[in-house]
């Protein structure tokens, strides 16, 4: 394959999913497709400030298992970490006594900070922090605006908000929520690069990450779900659904949230049919949901069944390829 045929390769993603996917999409193209080119556009919605340092969770956990410095027990952080400064902050009362931070990953936090406060944006700070590894996949920031997500939860008779990360961290998504939104994300702009990508690529995948809080920021940034509209690139999701269950987080009490279906067919709902004015051209289901591939079908999206756990790096390979296999036979190549 050469540098004029090389595939390019856009992912939308976010979380642990989105992250076991990418490392698994960069293993497969890796024995197959040496000089493919993906980009990862990751989802900036859980983002914070605390104690005057900016997070950026889910670029981080993509970062880090692409790195393959992750602590993979824990689904987040480095590996090898000690919590000495986050235990300072306790003593001092400062922060968030229940979100722990580890010392190398306030490294990142800090560096990325600094850079912020000289101002340096978003998609250069990562790419900064992204030349640190050899990483085989270019992560991209989905907007260099501030659009945290905001929880609006029922308490007693009336109701709260709280940022994502409390709500989901501290509460364990166990306060029943009534909506979410991103204050500010009307008028964001795409991070540079970011529908450039996707109106260049030939194939665009939806990881199996949470549609309501990890991808569904990234389609509400305005200019997104138009550029995905447009491509040329077949889009092809995968479920984050197995068994009619989530595989980890909320994502059930997420999508409850939107009135939508825990099901496989429930989150091809969610994102719609691109024939529709939806984003899917097709949807890669769990073997243990075959019997909601009628309704996805009749949304207007082909579907069809592949194994979805991603229990080490070969089976994350494994259903990459699944999933360029079917855009390849969606796209009519």
């Amino acid at each position: 394959m050469t540098n004029e045929t090389a595939r390019r390769i856009v992912v939308l993603a976010g979380g642990v999913g989105g992250s076991k996917f990418a490392v698994g999409l960069r293993t497969l193209l890796a024995r197959s497709e040496p000089m493919a080119a993906v980009t990862v556009i990751a989802n900036t919605g859980d983002d914070l400030w605390l104690t005057g340092i900016r997070l950026q969770p889910d670029v981080d956990s993509l970062l880090y298992a692409l790195a393959g410095v992750n602590d993979a027990e824990r689904g987040w952080g480095r590996s090898g970490e000690s919590e000495r400064v986050s235990t300072e902050l306790r003593a001092w009362n400062a922060g968030w006594p229940w979100f722990t931070l580890g010392d190398l990953d306030l490294g990142t936090h800090l560096a990325r900070t600094g850079w912020l406060r000289e101002g340096v944006g978003a998609v250069e700070i990562v790419r900064r922090l992204s030349a640190r590894w050899p990483l085989g996949v270019e992560i991209l920031p989905m907007t260099e605006a501030e659009v945290d997500t905001i929880v609006t939860v029922r308490d007693g008779d009336g109701k709260r908000t709280m940022h994502f990360q409390e709500w989901w961290t501290l509460h364990r998504a166990r306060l029943e929520p009534i909506r979410f939104a991103n204050p500010g994300i009307e008028m964001a702009l795409p991070a540079p690069g970011v529908t450039e990508a996707i109106a260049r690529a030939d194939v665009v995948l939806v990881a199996p990450s949470n549609p309501v809080v990890s991808v569904g920021p990234i389609l509400s940034v305005p200019g997104i779900r138009d550029a995905l509209r447009d491509t040329g690139a077949p889009i092809v999701g995968i479920s984050p659904i197995i068994g009619g269950a989530v595989v980890r987080g909320m994502a059930d009490v997420c999508l409850a949230a939107v009135g939508a279906e825990c099901s496989a067919a429930g989150v091809a709902a969610v994102y719609g049919a691109r024939s529709a004015g939806g984003i899917l051209d097709a949807w890669l289901v769990a073997e243990e949901d075959s019997a909601t591939l009628p309704s996805i079908r009749a949304l207007g999206i082909a579907a069809r069944v592949a194994p979805l756990w991603m229990h080490d790096t070969d089976s994350s390979a494994q259903l990459a390829a699944d999933a360029l296999a079917l855009a390849t036979d969606v796209s009519g190549l």
